[in-house]
């Protein structure tokens, strides 16, 4: 194989990548970061995630777009390090991985039998797509 060959493989992601699409939470984990969410999250982004004056919307066009081709590491981390507003950082790991698991089943991101991981290096694993992939074969 010629440098330049090998320079593209090298570029693309590896097959075992894994996506939003590929149930990276379970509905428990989406009931408690529900509930977590109207507590600590709805007054300033929303009842229906929708967004405010004072905060962007958690869902929709624009949401998509902003994290579209990033990683659930990357959300993890800004909601982490930034959230609640009036006192970023109050929420436990386990707490911040349970209202992005609320997140994502708000977004209609399917469910699955694990629970979102609540460690940022191994959520970078895992893409943010908007996009649903085509089946693999």
């Amino acid at each position: 194989m010629t440098a330049f060959v090998c320079a593209l493989r090298a570029q693309e992601p590896p097959s075992s990548e894994r996506s939003v699409w590929d149930g990276v939470y379970t509905e428990e984990q989406a009931k408690r970061g529900e509930a977590l969410y109207e507590k600590q999250c709805s007054t300033c982004h929303g009842d229906k995630l929708a967004g405010r004056e004072s905060a962007p919307p958690l869902t929709g066009g624009a949401f998509m777009a902003n994290w579209n081709g990033l990683t659930l590491g990357d959300l993890f981390e800004r909601i982490r390090r930034t959230m609640p507003q009036d006192s970023p950082g109050k929420l436990s790991r386990q707490q911040n991985a349970d209202v992005l698991a609320y997140m994502l089943n708000f977004n209609k991101f399917p469910a699955g039998k694990t629970e979102l991981y609540r460690q940022a290096e191994m959520l970078k694993e895992i893409r943010f797509e908007t996009a649903k992939p085509e089946a693999k074969k």
